[in-house]
This record gives structure tokens, sequence and C-alpha cells, in this order.
């Protein structure tokens, strides 16, 4: 598929106008100063009119259902030995697994979901099985499947209930094994297994002491290195030389550096690659010796943290890392890939990234995040530096004019600079807009530059979109993150007000028609927003947000046991900080939530027990509070059933023009 260029913007109806019939009749003017006088003003008239009376371009209404229903096809993958592509698109209105002949047009579908739809999958390396995950209603207990291609037939590698599976290690050097994570003996942490393909036997391979949350195996599929958090909130990392020898303590993370993890072994297997950020303030890519414990720095950024991190599957060396700063920015350091990435960036003006590659590296699966359009799938040719056009996964949108997010940077009140993204109405003046303030979850996350599906709903409906990484979020350093330590509720909730603050001076916004909204840690802030500052907001809309900092965390899932700590460090101790955690519970701030809420929860979720909603809504409804409230019975922390999202943005599309004075979709 070729590069989409969408239609640019009109220019106003009366500059076009008066450009061509001035111009045009300049000449004649000229020959005749009687006839010149009367055409001025004849024309003038007709200016004056034309400038009154022309509508502003506004760009039409994208239907919902091309924004929020489920891509037409998305995430390609090209099999090991490169015949193959297999994506996601839907079937019968549920996203399943297809496969087809590369450069043929012979798809079929290989899966039969018929409710939640997959979205992560992976080609075992024996190009026979394809892999995915999948769970029940939102419970976050994902099952891992396995799809034999030869025979058509599924099977549930991990049939076990209540028990959550993760993927640890798929390796070409090992196309018959998966190395897999299990809560199955205790379901407050994840031993590994070994899973035959062939046989379909799990068997256990390396025991958790209680405190591990992370595994690394090395080039020879053995389990050699753990991340556990231990009791004071410190991250320790240790390894050992085979299954057989004692771990040891390699690193020690602080607790204002326990983000940081481990991420593959170096192709000697004598060292490790980490992303750390001891002795600075942003996260680096860091090689660290085993047996010395000597480190050296591969890529860092003054600024940001290192993101994505790319590794070869059989050399096991560091081909290229991302910095997402305003937008992705991609370092190579593997000189032997430079003029790939440099032809690569010659096919899109978005910011490109790697899905797979075959097992010979010839062929790569490339997509390119834009900010205004939807993401283009290509193959990439490495021999012949040529790029294939796969699909796009949502080619309906080329037909709508989208809006561009634009980088914003303003200051809090104490100094502290945010960086977030403006998007608006395409065809309107930004000034004295209805604004909606956009929360991220996480809250150890940030907004990043790229298509929104959100944001762009927002700014087509007539609304200023505004995004901010208050402090808190992740990708700015420890020490932008660490200020939102012990601060939900608080100077994090400072921010958000500042945001809107800076978009009232700026006079982008209508200081009375602004809206909070989010999901998760943004639900949360939505509520804090309505109790804290009502004359901030006209509206608030929350999406699955705790209301109680202490059954918050009392009611998390057992597999989070080592992460209380991290709570406990970020946010309170619910155990001995009871107190402390009411007074940044909005919950007990009900009283003072002024402002119409519109609340949406998943009956299923882990993370969000229902019951946090729950207790806020009987509490603004017992005190005769306008509020909203939705349940979804097949969701858990988010929507992922087509039906269920497109329900819950009709209602919350009505909700803010009923408030804010925005456009709806009939």
């Amino acid at each position: 598929m070729q590069c989409i260029s969408l239609p640019k913007e009109l220019y106003p109806t009366e500059v076009r106008v008066h450009n061509s019939v001035w111009e045009r009749d300049g000449a004649m003017l000229r020959r005749d100063p009687q006839r010149r006088r009367n055409r001025v003003l004849f024309y003038a008239l007709v200016l004056t009119c034309i400038s009154v009376q022309a509508p502003a371009q506004v760009s039409p209404l994208i239907p919902r259902e091309i924004l929020f229903g489920d891509p037409e096809k998305t995430a390609p993958q090209i099999s090991p030995d490169g015949t193959r592509i297999a994506h996601l698109a839907p079937k019968d209105n549920v996203l399943n697994i297809w496969v087809g002949t590369l450069g043929k047009n012979d798809d079929r579908v290989v899966t039969r979901d018929e409710k939640r739809g997959i979205r992560r999958y992976f080609w075992a390396q024996d190009n026979r099985h394809i892999l995915y995950l999948q769970d029940s209603d939102g419970d976050e207990n994902w099952h891992v499947y396995s799809i034999d291609l030869t025979t058509d037939t599924t099977r549930d590698v991990t049939p076990f209930p209540g028990v959550r599976a993760q993927i640890l290690r798929i390796d070409p050097d090992f196309p018959d094994q998966i190395l897999l994570c299990l809560n199955l003996s205790d379901r407050r942490c994840f031993d590994v297994y070994r899973f035959n393909l062939d046989t379909g036997a799990v068997v256990l391979d390396t025991e958790n002491p209680g405190d591990v949350v992370e595994w690394l195996a090395d080039h020879d599929f053995r389990v050699r290195a753990a991340r556990a958090i231990i009791a004071d909130g410190s991250a320790v990392l240790r390894v050992r030389d085979n299954n057989d020898s004692p771990w040891r303590q390699l690193v020690v993370w602080q607790p204002e550096d326990n983000l940081c993890s481990a991420i593959a072994f170096t192709p000697d297997g004598r060292g490790i690659y980490l992303r750390d950020s001891r002795g600075a303030d942003t996260m680096r890519l860091v090689e660290i010796d085993i047996d010395t414990g000597a480190q050296t720095i591969l890529a860092s950024d003054p600024e940001y943290d290192i993101g994505a991190v790319i590794i070869h599957p059989r050399t096991h060396q560091v081909q290229t890392v991302s910095v997402v700063k305003d937008r992705g920015h991609v370092q190579v350091l593997d000189t032997s890939i430079d003029k790939d990435v440099e032809a690569i960036r010659k096919i899109h003006q978005g910011d490109f990234f790697l899905l797979n590659r075959d097992g010979s590296d010839r062929h790569w699966v490339i997509g390119f995040t834009t900010d205004d359009g939807p993401t283009p799938f290509y193959l990439f040719d490495r021999q012949t530096q040529n790029a294939t056009l796969l699909f796009t996964d949502r080619p309906k949108l080329t037909q709508y004019t989208l809006a561009p997010m634009t980088p914003v940077v303003l200051r809090a009140r104490d100094g502290l600079a945010l960086h977030g993204y403006l998007t608006l109405q395409v065809g309107v003046e930004a000034r004295n807009l209805p604004m909606v303030l956009k929360v991220h979850g996480g809250p150890w996350d940030r907004d990043l530059w790229g298509f929104d599906p959100e944001a762009q709903w927002l700014a087509n409906r007539g609304y200023a979109c505004l995004q901010v990484n208050f402090r808190g979020s992740t990708g700015y350093g420890k020490r932008f993150l660490n200020a939102g330590s012990r601060q939900w509720g608080a100077k994090m909730h400072d921010d958000l007000v500042d945001s809107v603050h800076w978009a009232v001076m700026k006079r982008i916004a209508d200081p009375k028609r602004v809206a909070i909204y989010g999901w998760s840690y943004g639900g949360y802030a939505a509520l804090v927003g309505a109790a804290l500052a009502p004359d901030v907001f006209a509206c608030a809309i929350d999406g699955c947000g705790p209301s109680n900092l202490i059954t918050l965390i009392d009611s998390a899932p057992p597999y989070w046991k080592p992460m209380r700590t991290l709570f406990y460090e970020r946010v309170g101790d619910a155990d001995t900080e009871g107190e402390f955690l009411k007074t940044r519970s909005p919950l007990f701030k009900a009283d003072q939530i002024g402002i119409p809420t519109l609340i949406a929860q998943g009956a299923n979720d882990p993370r969000v027990k229902q019951a946090e909603s729950e207790q806020i809504v009987h509490a603004l409804r017992s005190k005769g509070k306008v509020v909203e409230y939705m349940v979804f019975p097949d969701e858990g922390h988010g929507l992922a059933r087509p039906e269920n999202r497109l329900r819950f943005y009709t209602a919350a599309e009505t909700f803010l023009a009923r408030y804010l004075g925005g456009r709806v979709e009939e």
C-alpha cells in the first residue's frame, strides 16, 4: 500500500474569492477609473457578504465505529521460514488470527474466538504453530493457546483455572520449546515452566522464592537471571551460572531506581544488558559483566529515558535503541543495518517500528506511527531495499481529515516543565474552545505522539484535547518520576490544574467549559479533579478509576504481592498510613464533588475492583449528586469488545455535549 497523503485544509472562502477577483480584474480596472471605482465598491460589498456569511470549513463527523471499532487488519507477522504472513482481522465481528502465503491472496482464518477477540500472538519457531493469549471476560488470567497449522487444531496449553500465564521466551535455536511463567503453585508469584510444542508437556523449570517479578533466560534457554523486589522497596538483580548453581546478587537498585531492569544476555553470555539509572537521572542502556560487575554505557540521553531496545534474535547484538522525546528517535548501534534504517526512513513520514523478521533476517515487518492517519504496515526486503505495502489498519480513516497532535511544554506552579500534546479540530480557530483534559493511566506511563482515537474523536467533536505528562510519568528521568511519589491527589493533581490554566491563559480553552477524563489512574484523577477543583472542571468522566486508595491496595491481585512495596513507596502504606491515604482518596471527598460525573467500570476488573466504582457512586447518589454509571459485565480493566466501546463512547459523547456543548453523532 502506498503512503497516503491527507487532503490539505482549504483556504477560507473569502480569501480565495478576494485573490482571484482582484487579480483577474486588475488590468481592466486600470483602463477605466470610473469603472474601477464602481467595481471596487461592488466587490467590497460582495466580499463583505461572503466574509460574514461563509461558514468555517469544519471537518465532517468521523463515525464512532471507524474510530473505536476493531481495525480491518492489524499486527502482521512473517513466519520464521519467510513463506507466510499472519495478521489479526475480524471474523464475525471478532478479532481472530488469519494466515496466508506470502505474495498470494489465500488468507484463511485459523482461530475461532467468538467473544473477546485476540490481541497478542506469536509465531513458534518451528513454522508449524502459532501461539496466542486469551483471558476470560477481562479477568487477566491469561491462557496460552497453541494452533497447529497442519491439522487446524487448537490446544489450551495452560488449562488451569484462575492461573495467569506469561510467555517468557521463544528462541529460534529451540524451535520445539517455549518458556512460560505461571502462578500455578502459588497465586502470589510466578515459576518458570518449560513447554514442549510436540508433546504438550508443561514441566517446572525454575521455582520462585517468592519475591521475583521478572525472569531472564540466556541463549542456551536456561533461566540465569531474576529481578526481585525486596522488603525496603529496592530491586535486586540475581544471577547464576547454570541451573544447579546458587543465585548471587549482581545489582541493587534503590527505590528511586527500582523501575530499572535486565533486558537480555550479551552475545557471549557473560554479560547482561540493563536499563539502568544508577548514577544518572535518565535511564541508560548499560552492559554489565556478570563476573566483575564492570559496566559500559551503550546509549543514553541527558533528558529522556531510553525506550525500546531491538536485539538481533540470533547474534544477540543490540541493533537499535529508541528515545521518545516529543516523537520517537531511533539510534542505530549496529552499523550493519545503517543502510536498512536509512531506506526505511524514506518510506513514510511517520515513526517506524519493527514487528518481527524472518529467520534469515532478509524480511522485516515494519509499521509507521503517525498522528493524523491510520497505521501502514510494510514488508521490507533487506536484500533489494524495497518495501511492499501489506495494508493499513483502518483504511476508512483516509476519507476524513484528521487532526495533528502538537507537542507542547508548560510550567507547573513550582517551575517543573511538563510536556504534553494538544489536538485541535481542523478548520476551527483555537480560541475559547471547550476542552477535555485527557489524563493517562498508570500513572507510571506517559502519553505519546501518534494516532490516538480518543484525541481524534474529541477534536472532531469540537473540543481541544490536552494530554499532559504530569510528574510521576515515565520517560523524563527519575527526578521527574520520583517527583510524583506520595503525590497522588496532591502535586500530581496540581499539574493537571496548572495545564488547564495554561490553556485558558493561551485563550485556547473556555474556562467555563473544561472536562477531565481518563481511565485507571486517569479515572482516579478525574474523580480528584471533580472533588478538589469543581471550579476548574465542568464535568468529569472516570473509567475504572479507584476511589479509595486503601481498598485499591488491599484488593490488589495476589500476584501483585511483590509490587506492594512499590505502592507503599510511591503512593502510601495501606497498613500504617490509612489516614494519609484517606486524604488522597476521592471517596472521602464525595460531598465536595459538585459537577456531573460519568463513571464506567468493568465487572471483572482484577486491578480496580468493581467495588471502587460502586462505593463512590453510592456516596454521590446518597448526597443527591449528578452521576451516570455504566457497568460492563463482560469486561475487565478497560473495554476490549467493540460493541462495549461503542456503547461507552456514545454515552460519553452525549455527556460531554450536554455539559460542554460539542458535536454529537446521531
